[in-house]
């Protein structure tokens, strides 16, 4: 049957839905399910792409393919919130681990992303945020030093937005985002609580000014079983 993956799909999808397959719960290996569904290892591997794809389940090298959760975190791709707003609207308990506050030369790579030149510096900080008590999000921040003269460990454990807006009285106004898929690097593995998985959701953040300056670059890296990144639109029509 051609579509003989998408039955098995089905079956697995219902088991879940019902809760037969227990969130974080271990799929049959490969093998079984060729035999339970009597299917050629391509068509369970077919099967088993789609549920992935569909944030069902997770491929974890070592383990096989774990049941996700259903109930992620709601991570507003369109909005501009700092990770005190949304702890907040999460209603999670959730703390900020900073590893790096420091003033750093850019390298080639921040001035790709920045507009600095050899003779700038940048604030360069580095947070684990943890949210009921998994550590899940791995915070890269770099600030142009002539927009955020100083930062201090207290500053960036509590809200570094709210020390730009309140304190510096910046105006910030819009960024431009990019979102990409990565294997973890050896200091995602390091900080995060990544627990087998074996990608990683980046969002790459370029923040500006309401003078259009742009003054900040993020990568803001995530567990994938942790969120759905979500965003609204509104189809434009010609009169």
């Amino acid at each position: 049957m051609a579509n003989k993956y998408l039955t098995i799909y089905s079956d697995i999808l219902e088991q879940i839905k019902a809760r037969e397959l227990e969130p974080n719960a271990l799929l049959p290996s490969e093998h079984e399910l060729k035999d339970r569904y009597n299917a050629s290892r391509e068509t369970i591997r077919k099967a088993l792409n789609l549920l992935a794809q569909n944030g069902y389940i997770q491929k974890v090298r070592g383990k096989g393919s774990v049941v996700i959760a259903q109930d992620k975190f709601d991570f507003p791709v369109s909005g501009l919130v700092s990770f005190q707003e949304l702890a907040q609207k999460l209603g999670q308990a959730s703390h900020t681990i900073v590893h790096e506050t420091s003033l750093v030369e850019p390298d080639d790579f921040l001035k790709k992303q920045l507009p600095v030149t050899d003779d700038d510096f940048v604030w360069k900080v580095i947070r684990v945020r943890e949210i009921g008590g998994k550590k899940i999000i791995l915070d890269k921040d770099f600030f142009h030093q002539k927009y955020v003269p100083s930062l201090t460990k207290e500053i960036c454990e509590a809200s570094i937005y709210d020390y730009l807006e309140n304190q510096l009285q910046l105006t910030i106004s819009f960024a431009k985002k990019e979102i990409v898929v990565e294997e973890p690097t050896a200091e995602d593995r390091t900080l995060l609580d990544l627990e087998g998985f074996h990608n990683v959701v980046v969002i790459k953040n370029y923040v500006y000014l309401d003078d259009a300056s742009l003054f900040q670059y993020t990568e803001s890296r995530h567990r994938p079983d942790k969120f759905k990144f979500v965003d609204f639109a509104r189809r434009i029509h010609e009169k």
